[in-house]
């Protein structure tokens, strides 16, 4: 018995029969607290500590889902491709926006944790808060982060965008299908782009390459801005 929980078979049937489960119950309660991202989460927290499995075993048995993962954000680049019309005549301001969103995004959350009080390396794992899972380890590992803490926030913060963020879209006005998209896609990435692809195949689209536009700006900007910022202190 052991040996089966143990098992990588075992180890991923259980991680995605959770969220399965977990996809079925929000989608009949449709309360996002229940979101599948936050319960299948608890479970299986909750269910590998139970069984003492150690986090780099369960990591290492289901790293084809993190392969996965890479791979339907590529995926995205058909939705976009079958959108392309609603990006001509857009291109720069798309891309100013992106820019300005990266660099408030950064600078916003390293004075905050500092002001707080935190750590480097807890500074270090929030910088990369906005962006996909993937791309945000990454970052976050050259700037001597801690990936498990920056993959634990990026998944927050993209729940609490696809909740609050179409609420705010809606009383601030804002009616434009490419900003809407643009918005959740860089402000909450994966999980951003599946609320948008709620609102429509536009905002799903577009909130699609916010997600690569969002990750490329942030992975160059990141260390330029620690660069300026150590410099004036």
């Amino acid at each position: 018995m052991h040996n089966l929980i143990h098992s990588q078979l075992f180890l991923l049937t259980f991680t995605i029969g959770v969220y399965v489960v977990a996809l079925w119950g929000y989608r009949k309660t449709k309360i996002m607290l229940l979101h599948p991202l936050i319960t299948s989460l608890l479970v299986i927290i909750a269910g590998i500590k139970t069984a003492d499995i150690p986090y780099q075993e369960y990591a290492e048995a289901t790293k084809i889902i993190d392969f996965m993962l890479g791979l339907s954000v590529v995926a995205l680049g058909y939705l976009l491709y079958e959108q392309m019309t609603h990006m001509k005549g857009n291109i720069t301001a798309m891309v100013t926006a992106i820019l300005i969103g990266s660099v408030v995004g950064i600078v916003s959350v390293i004075l905050i944790a500092k002001a707080l009080g935190a750590d480097p390396r807890i500074v270090a794992s929030l910088e990369p808060k906005s962006i996909t899972t993937p791309i945000a380890v990454t970052v976050c590992a050259h700037s001597g982060g801690i990936p498990a803490l920056t993959a634990i926030v990026v998944i927050l913060v993209g729940i609490f965008g696809a909740v609050i963020g179409p609420f705010i879209l809606k009383k601030l006005g804002i009616e434009s299908k490419l900003a809407r998209g643009l918005a959740l896609g860089s402000a909450a990435h994966a999980v951003g782009t599946a609320r948008a692809m709620e609102l429509g195949a536009v905002e799903g689209a577009i909130s699609g390459l916010a997600i690569g536009l969002m990750g490329v700006v942030t992975a160059v900007m990141v260390p330029v801005i620690e660069a300026i910022m150590r410099f004036f202190e």
